[in-house]
């Protein structure tokens, strides 16, 4: 790994909007996502908007701008909570990798693999696995001669593969997104 790669890992402030662009990407191609998110952070004077602020913006108004009804629903979920909670990006920072998942994943939305990405990619966590994550199950399967046919005994391997990859998993998550983006030659 090179000292390059371990600068992609960093720590970025504003969680509660890096949570509200990964559930506004969702499922959209990246061009697509781009373009509703710019909509939506057009929507605020500022450039970058508090929980607060997004909570001031009516559903019917983000659909407008491209969200699903859904999607509006779990934007302004994922604000409401930030707020009734009072999270702060210090106060997220300092907390562990198991009390962020239990936490966040109390919103309506916000599943697992949303909460790893933002512990990968928002919160500059080096050791966090996403097991769930299509492409790195494709990757581990190819990798490793891996049956995906049982899902169930799939994951127990692939997180029984993963802990040799401790304390640097999420750059191992990296390598096998990116084993998708430039497969070898076969």
């Amino acid at each position: 790994m090179s000292l390059q790669d371990k600068k992609v890992i960093e720590k970025r402030n504003h969680v509660h909007l890096r949570l509200v662009e990964s559930i506004i990407s969702q499922q959209l191609s990246t061009k697509v996502a781009d373009v509703i998110y710019g909509r939506f952070l057009k929507l605020f004077k500022k450039k970058t908007p508090s929980a607060k602020d997004i909570l001031a913006i009516d559903i019917e108004t983000l659909r407008s701008i491209g969200c699903s009804y859904a999607k509006a629903a779990y934007v302004h979920n994922v604000c409401l909570f930030f707020a009734e909670h009072n999270l702060t990006d210090v106060r997220l920072h300092k907390m562990s990798d198991e009390d962020l998942l239990s936490l966040l994943t109390q919103i309506k939305g916000v599943g697992n693999w949303t909460v790893e990405m933002l512990l990968m990619f928002t919160l500059g966590r080096e050791d966090i696995f996403a097991p769930d994550d299509l492409v790195i199950q494709q990757s581990m399967a190819k990798a490793y001669k891996l049956d995906m046919s049982d899902k169930k005994k799939l994951k127990a391997e692939m997180l029984r593969i993963s802990e040799k990859w401790k304390p640097f998993r999420t750059y191992a998550c990296k390598y096998l997104w990116g084993m998708r983006d430039n497969p070898a030659d076969e």
